[in-house]
């Protein structure tokens, strides 16, 4: 059972696990349709038996973003 919380209703459509079951120790995420808007701090919040708070900084410059390294 995977909960995402996206923060933004404008993100919702535009982001999706990279594995399609992130329950296999990869939570990467893509976003699609970068837009300058989407700059800021991200947080993947990760529960087993334990919780797990990773952050990352993303900031989009032009046309050409750098691509987000996966979290884990």
């Amino acid at each position: 059972d995977h909960h995402v919380n996206y923060g933004s209703s404008e993100l919702q459509d535009r982001v999706a696990f990279v594995q399609t079951d992130p329950g296999q120790r990869d939570a990467s995420i893509r976003v699609a349709d970068l837009q300058e808007s989407d700059t800021g701090t991200y947080q993947c919040r990760v529960k087993k038996n334990t919780v797990a708070v990773h952050e990352v900084i993303v900031t989009v410059q032009g046309e050409s973003a750098p691509a987000v390294p996966p979290a884990w």
